[in-house]
């Protein structure tokens, strides 16, 4: 498999060279050149294959020429060792769990699988690789986690000051050995714009070699096609699937997780509709309503993990559909929430059906409501465990008791929003 660039260029990369180079030599992501099909065989018996058997045929044709099957079966059996499951939370609406691994959030089966290619790929390479990633909350946590004390590579996590919770700094800070934590003055998009000035950068990569953990990377991005395809064999096994069509609501703020969605379904995976449920930040949205593009800063909300102003992944929703408006609509619409409707979904969810939602969970199941047909079963993405967002949780559950968050021991650097001091760090 050969990835190309978003951008125009005449680039043609393996999968192997996609993911060290994180960004494509124009400042374009990478995109597979094609999208491979699987047969309606797979799917019609999906609820009988093991995890990581779907896992394998899903991810062999785009790591093809890369990595050799012991190799992908290895990484996989590593990435894929906690539950992901589907849990009903009234009539026709379920939610997909996905913070049963380490830090607690969606982003630990994609560090793990970047981790471990990185680890492979770099296994014989005489200089330390450095990860550079941008995060406005989960993505450090997962990227840390994932990559904690593995040989060679140095990660330093870059991230908004008083705009990640207490829980997710801790879980930055607090490791050590490889791992460093920036805090930055200023928003997500200003830590995510020092990075991709990072890599624009060929006197600094002539001297440090650079690789990216955020989304933008394919390695991170793929694996998060899995989630879709065990989410539909455990509703199919389930029985619930029969005779209705799957709407899929995802929080997004960079768009990974949607655009992992896409490509899914775009192999053959039956999704009928998908939903990109948002915050205030909502420049997906206005996309879909007008047509353009139009970035904007980010606004600080409860479910901060998506404030994200200008969606790096928006780039390949637009290769993929040809920068195509209303063909785009066809597959996925939006949907944008304020603070005060989320606080009120996780009281009245958690009242109505002893279920505890995070705020991100809250704007995806509330995506559903107003769409779903009686044809339809509606699952949302629950990104995060709800303990990760405590005093989120308490505004709509006051009796929520949860973990002190210690940050006493914390380690990390603070710096202004300048580049020339990150570049120093990287130096150092």
């Amino acid at each position: 498999m050969n990835y190309l660039s978003t951008r125009k260029n005449d680039e043609k990369v393996s999968f192997r060279e996609a993911v060290i180079n994180g960004l494509t030599k124009n400042s374009g992501l990478y995109f597979p050149e094609n999208i491979p099909s699987l047969p309606v065989s797979f799917f019609e018996n999906i609820e009988s294959k093991e995890d990581h058997a779907i896992a394998f045929e899903v991810l062999k044709p785009f790591t093809k020429g890369s990595l050799n099957d012991e190799q992908l079966g290895q990484i996989i059996s590593e990435t894929l060792n906690f539950p992901l499951p589907v849990v009903k939370v009234e009539d026709n609406i379920f939610s997909l769990e996905l913070y049963h691994g380490n830090t607690q959030a969606f982003k630990d089966v994609g560090a793990r699988f970047m981790s471990r290619c990185l680890s492979h790929f770099y296994n014989d390479h005489s200089q330390n690789v450095t990860i550079l990633v941008a995060t406005s909350g989960d993505t450090g946590s997962a990227v840390a986690n994932g990559f904690f004390d593995v040989k060679g590579i140095d990660v330093k996590i870059l991230f908004p000051k008083g705009k990640v919770s207490p829980y997710q700094e801790f879980q930055m800070t607090t490791l050590g050995k490889n791992i460093q934590a920036i805090e930055v003055e200023g928003t997500f998009d200003d830590c995510q714009k020092l990075v991709k000035e990072a890599f624009n950068d060929t006197k600094l990569r002539e001297k440090v070699t650079l690789s990216s953990a955020n989304s933008i990377n394919v390695a991170r991005l793929l694996p998060q096609m899995l989630y879709y395809f065990l989410a539909y064999k455990q509703l199919k096994k389930q029985g619930v699937l029969k005779d209705k069509k799957l709407i899929v609501s995802v929080p997004s703020g960079n768009l990974g997780n949607v655009t992992a969605g896409l490509l899914a379904k775009k192999i053959g995976l039956p999704i009928e509709h998908f939903i990109a449920a948002h915050n205030a930040n909502d420049t997906f949205y206005n996309y879909l309503q007008t047509g353009k593009y139009e970035q904007k800063p980010s606004v600080q909300t409860f479910s901060n993990a998506m404030d994200v102003g200008n969606p790096s992944n928006f780039e390949r929703i637009e290769y993929l559909y040809k920068s195509n408006v209303e063909a785009t609509k066809k597959d996925i619409s939006a949907f944008t929430v304020d603070d005060e409707k989320t606080i009120e979904e996780i009281k009245n969810c958690y009242d109505k059906n002893s279920y505890l939602l995070d705020p991100h969970g809250a704007v995806g199941k509330l995506a559903l409501h107003d769409v779903l047909k009686d044809d339809e079963i509606g699952l949302f993405l629950e990104t995060a465990h709800p303990q990760k967002f405590s005093e989120i949780i308490q505004k709509a559950i006051p009796s929520y008791k949860s973990e002190k968050v210690d940050l006493s021991n914390a380690k990390k650097l603070s710096i202004e929003n300048d580049y020339d001091k990150l570049v120093d760090i990287i130096l150092k």
